[in-house]
């Protein structure tokens, strides 16, 4: 989608020639002759940047009030000051004010376009890192009291403040992504960008563009991520699945961050920290000859290890309701609560898919059973897990009872099985109390009173009696049974 850029000028002559070599240029331009216009404008629809000029002759406000309220109302919104009759003093009293840049007429164009591509440039990384931050939401920090995660804690609080380089390791879904954000949060670097590159979902022959830019005719095309992300971060997920030469190219960078752009002559110097993440042993990698023995040692100056789910199963509850309220905001649904025993099946499942897949699941319960009969006082139950988890819980072969069985309290289940089990031999002694005892190695009063209070009531005996009244000649039966 086009940059919308909005050209303010009390000239018309100017306001049409600095947006036509916009729009040539693949910009969107709209243009205001006044600042009530200008500010009409903008509060219409923030546009990417404002071209200003200072005087704006025969309007209500001159450009540098228009420039106070427009960072007042906006202040990430980048303006560029436009002026015939400027000086030194206005230059540097529209900086004061929070112009990103300033320009005197008559220009040239080269020279605006350069203005507008860096200041649009810096706006949109700003939007990124935000949109980033908001994206993570709730997944910005480690969730969990277990000592997994408290160890993990010590570590980030330790590795943070180094500027060093930082392997993390563990499997997918996991929370690499989560404990690469907390080290950028925690470094000197947090006020700049945090940008990633998934090595894995980039095609080969792309990966050294989207890294080092694009260069052609002196000209930069294209900026990489690594020039991007200069004062911050750069996260290389999934470095084991970066192609063999872009990782020979990438050394140079991480020692003496320096490159150049891809078909560039010019020397490109940044200052980038590299964090890598893997799910991979990197030393087998090595073996196979898929990943540079010299490469891992310049990113593996220190490793982290992330563990899987499976591994700290006491922090599921408090990882349930986290996501339970983050599925409600997005969704719009009410927040539901999660019933012991479906808890209980969660905690006993293996999560091969770790956090990820156990947000995605809570997301899943809460949409699809919004409503649902299945849930009960807005408790999401046991009945409404998934038939795959809960069979890949306890294994194949169990019955719904069974598992309904194990996820009761120790309590409830000794009840269930003394009453199926005492059931059980009644019947196959047809009710006999006396021989169900004396099978099972209990007294027979004993007995009795268990059956009791289980709520059994076995009848095995039964006398029926009949007679006829010789007065009335009625005929009567009578059925008399006796328990035990």
């Amino acid at each position: 989608m086009a940059l919308d850029i909005l050209v303010v000028d009390d000239e018309e002559d100017i306001r049409e020639l600095i947006a036509g070599i916009l729009e040539d240029e693949g910009y969107k331009a709209r243009t205001a002759q006044d600042s009530e216009t200008a500010l009409h404008e903008v509060e219409r629809r923030l546009p990417s940047l404002v071209v200003l000029d200072i005087w704006l002759q025969n309007s209500k406000r001159d450009g540098l009030e228009v420039l106070k309220i427009l960072k007042n109302r906006h202040k990430d919104l980048p303006v560029i000051m436009i002026s015939g009759h400027g000086n030194i003093e206005t230059a540097v009293a529209s900086i004061k004010l929070g112009a990103y840049d300033y320009i005197e007429k008559p220009f040239q164009t080269d020279k605006l376009l350069h203005l507008v591509s860096r200041a649009t440039e810096a706006e949109r990384l700003r939007r990124e890192n935000e949109d980033l931050k908001q994206k993570a939401g709730l997944v910005q920090d480690l969730t969990g009291s277990s000592a997994v995660v408290a160890t993990l804690r010590q570590t980030i609080a330790k590795v943070a403040p180094t500027n060093s380089r930082v392997l993390i390791i563990g499997p997918t879904g996991a929370g690499k992504e989560v404990v690469a954000r907390l080290i950028h949060q925690g470094s000197g670097r947090a006020s700049g960008p945090f940008l990633i590159i998934n090595a894995a979902s980039i095609l080969p022959d792309n990966m050294e563009q989207e890294l080092f830019g694009v260069e052609q005719n002196g000209r930069v095309v294209k900026t990489g991520l690594f020039e991007r992300a200069h004062g911050g971060t750069l996260l290389l997920d999934k470095v084991d699945e970066m192609p063999m030469p872009t990782q020979a190219k990438i050394l140079r960078v991480l020692t003496e961050q320096i490159f150049l752009r891809v078909g560039g002559t010019k020397e490109v110097e940044v200052d980038v920290r590299v964090i890598s993440t893997t799910g991979r042993i990197l030393q087998e990698a090595i073996k196979t000859n898929d990943f540079r023995e010299d490469l891992f040692h310049r990113l593996n100056v220190v490793s982290v290890e992330v563990l899987p789910l499976s591994m700290h199963r006491e922090d599921i509850p408090a990882l349930v309701d986290k996501f339970l309220i983050a599925a409600s905001a997005s969704t719009g649904y009410p927040v539901k609560k999660i019933g012991d025993d479906a808890l209980a099946s969660l905690q006993a499942y293996d999560w091969p898919g770790n956090i990820r897949e156990l947000k995605n699941l809570i997301e899943r319960l809460l949409i699809l059973n919004h409503g649902s009969s299945e849930t009960e006082n807005d408790v999401i139950t046991a009945g409404c897990i998934p038939a795959e988890i809960q069979g890949k819980t306890l294994g194949t072969g169990h019955s719904e009872a069974d598992l309904n069985l194990m996820f009761s309290s120790l309590k409830e289940a000794r009840r269930v099985f003394e009453r199926e089990y005492i059931r059980f031999h009644l019947s196959r002694f047809s009710g006999n109390v006396s021989r169900t005892a004396q099978f099972i190695g209990m007294e027979r009063s004993a007995l009795h009173r268990k059956l009791k209070l289980l709520g059994l009531t076995v009848y095995s005996r039964v006398q029926v009696k009949g007679w006829v009244d010789k007065e009335s000649g009625e005929a009567h039966i009578k059925v008399k049974t006796r328990s035990g």
